[in-house]
């Protein structure tokens, strides 16, 4: 059994989570990434990479390729081509090349909010239009306005930004949500960008994660589906990720975009994914049992601390606590007064709230919590 409890010590190692707060007494829970050591297996395979000492010019191993199409057919019933593959080094990188590789400069993206950041910045960096559309609160799950959409959709919309699970407010999409989706994206002939980085982080019994790609075989002709291991297994560092593109002359256009600027993925992110994918499931069954702790440990501290709500959610280590009650003119000023680092839910499209990674030991978050209600209270009092 993996010991998630147990504290590693993140400063002095160039980590921008904790160089953030370097000599502050301020704990850092804000940039999506764990402080949990990743998995024995990919440790061990870097091992054994960097003991062969050579580190040259590295291909994609067929074993990847064939570990990934078998994982996701298991999981999904989803069959892939290895040629619908595109490896890239991010997975931000993936949003602003779908922007560039789809409409002209001056046509639409829509994009759900509040969203994580580069969906609104990507399009206005590929010289789009960026269409927001503000997210609904439906049975305490924020979920697409699906009417909205539709009144947001125009001759000149070309691409809609999908995140699922959503980040943040941490929402797994259920059949019928993404088949209302696809209705939508069929009828007005809209490529969709699919980011489903948090899709191995389902915490909720019961819950499950479906590509939309692998729902519909039209809508897969206009579909880019972005995945990597990232997140589950704490390799962001690593720089592995990958698009999973069915049409031909789409994928094309987004290799032509990434060509002679974005480089190849490392030999050490690709001996990373591979062992993730491989020989990681049980360490990564042991981390969701951790996080669903943690989640339901926050759901009741945060509502019980007047002035703050924390939705039940069903995926990511991502809590999005709203703080609207409290009127604060600077929430971030606020909380790393308290001694807490979060996310600025202005950041996200909504500064009513604020995001708190909770990937940590339990200790860190209590802790954390601890200092949150007593700085809001101490505001009440």
């Amino acid at each position: 059994m993996h010991n998630f409890d147990h504290p590693i010590d993140r400063r002095q190692t160039q980590s921008m989570k904790w160089e953030k707060y370097s000599e502050q007494d301020i704990l850092p829970l804000w940039v999506a990434d764990t402080d949990f050591m990743s998995p024995p297996a990919i440790i061990e395979a870097l091992h054994q990479r960097i003991d062969h000492g050579v580190f040259g010019y590295t291909l994609v191993a067929d074993e990847l390729i064939e570990v990934l199409q078998q994982r996701l057919q298991q999981r999904y019933q989803w069959s892939i081509d290895p040629d619908w593959l595109v490896w890239m080094p991010g997975m931000v990188c993936g949003l602003n090349i779908a922007c560039r590789a789809t409409g002209q400069p001056g046509t639409q993206v829509i994009t759900p909010t509040p969203v994580y950041p580069p969906f609104m910045s990507a399009p206005k960096l590929s010289d789009r239009q960026l269409v927001t559309l503000p997210m609904l609160l439906d049975n305490g799950r924020w979920i697409i306005d699906f009417d909205q959409l539709e009144q947001s959709i125009t001759s000149e919309s070309e691409l809609l930004l999908f995140c699922n699970p959503h980040n943040p407010g941490g929402t797994c999409y259920r059949l019928d949500e993404l088949q209302h989706l696809i209705e939508i994206c069929d009828r007005h002939d809209l490529i969709l960008c699919s980011d489903e980085i948090h899709c191995d982080l389902i915490l909720e019994p019961g819950v499950s994660h479906i590509p939309v790609a692998s729902l519909d075989t039209q809508l897969a002709q206009r579909t880019i589906t972005l995945m990597a291991p990232s997140k589950t297994y704490n390799i962001a560092g690593l720089a592995c990720s990958f698009a999973i593109i069915p049409d031909a002359k789409l994928r094309q256009r987004f290799k032509r975009v990434m060509k002679g600027i974005v480089p190849e993925v490392n030999l050490l992110g690709l001996t990373a994914a591979l062992a993730a994918y491989r020989d990681g499931e049980e360490w990564n069954q042991q981390q969701l049992e951790y996080l669903k702790g943690n989640r339901d440990y926050l759901i009741d501290t945060i509502n019980r601390i007047p002035g703050l709500t924390l939705h039940p959610f069903d995926a990511t280590y991502l809590a999005w606590i709203d703080i609207g009650t409290l009127a604060l003119d600077n929430p971030m000023a606020f909380f790393e007064q308290a001694g807490v680092g979060l996310s600025p839910g202005k950041d996200f499209g909504n500064d009513h709230f604020m995001r708190l990674n909770f990937g940590c030991p339990r200790a860190t978050l209590e802790e954390a919590v601890s200092r949150i209600r007593r700085a809001v209270q101490q505001r009440q009092a």
